[in-house]
């Protein structure tokens, strides 16, 4: 097993650079820092290939083969961020400055961090020759994921499925530590909600704004329908991966009351109702509204735009039920859903020989805490993988020990990004003692 400092290091040196590209998406410019990855991962003695959808920004499939046949495990990242504002910071986004503890930077959390920890592991077993006695180590670090994948992991599993092909994936999504009624818990990204993003339109007619009464305002129609989104209570569902979750924090017994396990939670600490609340159900989060293109125009169409998420293996036909329940008695809008962003969530087992390894990895690091499946409200590139391979089992999981949950989701996306060293350390020694225990 590599030494633990030396993971840390070389992990938070890694970081550091990984933050100095700028990858913000757009445009992404991933090409650099890819280039930079595969150097590495070919003086290590993998071999590498970088694939492009487009010029300029590539995804690097990184494999080190095994002595004999044997299970793939692939540890996935994407390179490209979201933007920053350097007037927001209280350092340079892409300085990857090391101060406090902590690396900052944009990325540090979403996730260089976890492409650094997942290449310091794989470069640092390589190098002290260590190589797969049965199976591959794929590393696969891609483009475009914070613009939808389009030109990265979508793309990749579509066109080059068999470069990519996995038994194991471990990727983004969960991980960080949680205190729950004096114990301590480690999430585990094991689903992901489905998209069904619809829109609501109201007629009317048009007229000049000087005189209200002379049209029909569609707009003023859409109020109703909004307050009704607002305050309509939502059926409480329990899929598998909330309901361990909950019978994991110790809220859901016998038959299982969603509504009354929630309740308890809020209780207790309101801060993870918020986060477990979405994952029972179809949510409906109107986003956008439009109505007319002049000041002084009354409208005579209105459309409000809704985001809709409903539980993994559920479609349209769930969402559209789900709707219909929390507008019922409305009438006066037409519906329509936009046909190019309908997803079925996606789930892997729960009850895996990779669950059983992340679990002894944290017994270990932290005796008595608990591991506990979730489902993500929003997506990875996981989905991918377990679109393209049904076999695969995808989970998300980036450990952190030092900063718990409720401290790193605020920095997602947000001003002063940073991770704890400590926890950079953490996850590295997770990432290779993986590989050594799955292919041996």
């Amino acid at each position: 097993m590599p030494d633990s400092a030396q993971l840390e290091h070389r992990t938070t040196e890694l970081l550091q650079r990984l933050i100095q590209f700028n990858t913000v998406n757009p445009p992404g410019n991933e090409q650099a820092v890819q280039e930079w990855l595969r150097e590495l991962l070919e003086q290590a003695g993998f071999t590498c290939e970088l694939l492009s959808a487009v010029e300029g920004r590539p995804n690097l499939v990184a494999r080190l083969a095994g002595r004999s046949d044997g299970p793939v495990l692939s540890l996935s990242g994407h390179v490209d961020t979201v933007l920053a504002t350097p007037s927001e910071w209280s350092t340079d986004p892409w300085s990857g400055e090391l101060r406090d503890g902590c690396v900052w930077g944009r990325g540090a959390l979403d996730m260089k961090s976890q492409v650094a920890a997942e290449l310091a592991a794989a470069l640092v077993l390589a190098e002290e020759g260590w190589r797969p006695e049965s199976g591959d180590l794929l590393l696969v670090f891609v483009s475009d994921e914070e613009a939808g994948s389009l030109q990265g992991a979508k793309w990749l599993c579509e066109n080059h499925p068999d470069k990519v092909r996995c038994d194991f994936s471990v990727n983004e999504g969960a991980g960080e530590v949680f205190e729950f009624d004096g114990r301590r818990f480690y999430s585990v990204c094991a689903a992901e909600k489905g998209v069904f993003r619809f829109k609501l339109s109201t007629s009317g007619r048009a007229g000049h704004a000087s005189v209200p009464r002379i049209g029909d305002n569609a707009l003023l129609k859409l109020g109703p329908l909004l307050t009704q989104l607002a305050d309509a209570p939502m059926p409480l569902e329990l899929s598998p991966e909330p309901e361990a979750l909950m019978r994991g924090l110790g809220v859901l017994n016998g038959g299982g009351d969603p509504a009354a396990a929630l309740r308890e939670i809020e209780e207790k600490d309101p801060r993870l109702a918020v986060l477990v609340e979405p994952m029972l159900g179809v949510t409906l989060a109107p986003t956008m509204a439009r109505a007319s293109d002049k000041i002084n125009v009354i409208p005579s169409r209105a459309e409000l735009q809704v985001d809709c998420r409903v539980p993994p293996g559920l479609g349209e036909e769930h969402a559209r039920e789900r709707i219909r329940g929390a507008l019922d008695g409305a009438d006066g809008y037409e519906i329509a859903f936009f046909q190019d962003e309908q997803v079925i969530g996606n789930r892997s087992q729960l009850d895996t020989p990779l669950m059983d390894h992340i679990r002894a990895f944290v017994e270990r690091e932290d005796p008595g805490a608990v591991v506990v499946p979730t489902v993500l409200p929003g997506f990875t590139d996981s989905r991918w993988w377990r679109e393209a391979f049904p076999e695969c089992v995808a989970y998300g999981f980036f450990p952190q020990k030092k900063m718990d949950m409720f401290e790193s989701a605020p920095l997602v996306h947000g001003a002063d990004e940073r991770v704890p060293v400590e926890d950079l350390g953490l996850a590295a020694r997770f990432y290779a003692e993986l590989a050594q225990e799955v292919l041996g």
